[in-house]
């Protein structure tokens, strides 16, 4: 496990790039598509660049060998929300005919690359489908009084948001490639049913824990727990910190640590791609605890080209942990 740098000392390198990537896809543009990583689009094939795996892996899903696509972010190691936009890239995403993004600011670099690469290319945007409301977290304990008004943009722990992103995708690729249309829906449908039995598998939990008490140390699985009925206990302050890489106030820290005393959680999500002192000592504390630790990631991980093996097995050991706390 890596240690991410903190987002606040990377974020600004995206924007001073942007003029330089705008000065790059003139002569980027032409190129090979298989250059700078990019697979090679084979003849025939619609080119889609998704901004991380997770959404590549819905398009493969989809589209199947009718599509060639380029995530961005392929790297369990790299992080979306600062992540500095290479040409190569750029010329990627000048090349493709479709592009799916999360949105929600999550991978802005990829917002301003398909701004600056002009054209009338499609855009999916999981946020914008979503349908999902600004009120993060209904399962949240609102005991503590803060308020949860801010949007929660990890919209792929959102099952039926993928479900409609998925439908989105067949689509649009049935509008660039008509003739395999049925191919695609079919597709889709089929990916659909499967993502609806994790949905099962996910309210499963909370039908068998109704209201089940659990920890995060970001807010990266707030959808997953909102479909699973189960309550994030955090301290909003504190999931918050750690996300913009900074220290939670020590009142806050001691709050959250005071989850596995006493009454403790049923269960910590940690986000294994994101390692700081503050999150490995609310780890220890869930472990002298005998809180089972459940590790959720942003991307897909090494080895994994499957979302839906990779959310089924995030479920899993959600429910695991649960069941046995």
């Amino acid at each position: 496990m890596s240690l991410r740098l903190p987002r606040r000392l990377r974020v600004g390198t995206v924007t001073a790039g942007l003029a330089a990537l705008a000065l790059a896809l003139t002569a980027c543009g032409s190129g090979d598509a298989g250059t700078g990583g990019a697979p090679a689009a084979d003849v025939g094939t619609v080119r889609v660049v998704a901004s991380t795996n997770v959404y590549g892996s819905i398009v493969r899903a989809v589209g199947g060998n009718r599509v060639t696509v380029t995530s961005i972010i392929d790297d369990p190691s790299a992080d979306p929300h600062s992540h500095e936009a290479t040409p190569a890239e750029a010329a990627s995403v000048t090349q493709a005919q479709l592009v799916v993004l999360n949105g929600g600011g999550y991978d802005d670099f990829m917002s301003k690359i398909v701004n600056s690469a002009g054209g009338h290319r499609p855009v999916i945007d999981a946020v914008e489908v979503s349908g999902l409301e600004p009120a993060l977290e209904p399962g949240h304990d609102h005991a503590d009084g803060h308020d949860h008004g801010e949007f929660n943009e990890h919209v792929w722990y959102s099952l039926p948001t993928m479900q409609t992103v998925a439908s989105r995708i067949a689509g649009e690729l049935a509008r660039l490639d008509p003739a395999s249309a049925a191919e695609f829906t079919a597709n889709a449908e089929r990916f659909n049913t499967q993502v609806g039995e994790l949905l099962e598998r996910a309210t499963a939990i909370g039908t068998s824990h109704p209201g089940a008490r659990v920890a995060v140390t970001e807010p990266v699985p707030g959808w997953l727990l909102h479909d699973a009925g189960l309550t994030d206990a955090t301290p909003e302050e504190f999931a918050h910190a750690v996300e913009t890489d900074t220290d939670p106030p020590a009142a806050v820290l001691q709050q959250t640590l005071a989850l596995f005393t006493g009454d403790p959680v049923r269960a910590l999500l940690l986000n294994a791609q994101t390692q700081t002192p503050t999150t490995d000592q609310v780890k220890q504390a869930a472990v002298r605890a005998g809180v089972p630790v459940v590790e959720v990631t942003e991307t897909l991980p090494e080895g994994t080209t499957d979302y839906l093996s990779w959310m089924g097995g995030q479920i899993d050991a959600l429910s695991r942990a649960v069941d046995r706390s």
